[in-house]
């Protein structure tokens, strides 16, 4: 009577070893740029009261460099760390600088909005924001 050979061979053990190595090789580098991407969220979201109020403040004064010091014309006061952001502040012309921490993943990167204005006094004028900064380069925004 002949026995029954059972498992695996030693070749598909290794074939299926380098098929898990090179999608984890893929994997890793791409969950932990999502993970990235995921922290820095929180980064620009802090940015939303300061643009909500410089677009008030553009509709109010129709010029963007009355916009540009915290405390006056509805401008809020400079936001200090909390959580992943580490600072956010309105600068001159309205220009928004938002500072991520250096940790947990992420490096400082900043994420700065620049507003711009376009139209005229009888066909309207408009606000249009530009982003960049560090997260820009590096992918995360």
């Amino acid at each position: 009577m002949r026995k029954v050979q059972q498992g695996f061979t030693l070749i598909e053990l290794m074939i299926v070893v380098a098929i898990i190595g090179i999608l984890a090789a893929i994997a890793i580098p791409n969950y932990q740029q999502y993970t990235k991407k995921a922290k820095f969220t929180e980064v620009v979201q802090a940015t939303s009261p300061f643009k909500l109020a410089v677009e008030a403040c553009f509709q109010d004064q129709q010029a963007v460099a009355s916009c540009g010091t915290a405390g006056t014309n509805g401008i809020p006061s400079a936001a200090g760390a909390s959580g992943y952001v580490s600072s956010v502040a309105v600068g001159t012309n309205g220009t928004i600088t938002a500072t991520a921490v250096s940790s947990n993943g992420l490096g400082g990167e900043t994420y700065i909005l620049t507003p711009t204005t376009n139209g005229t006094a009888s066909t309207g004028y408009n606000l249009t924001w530009g982003k960049s900064g560090g997260c820009v380069t590096s992918g995360i925004c």
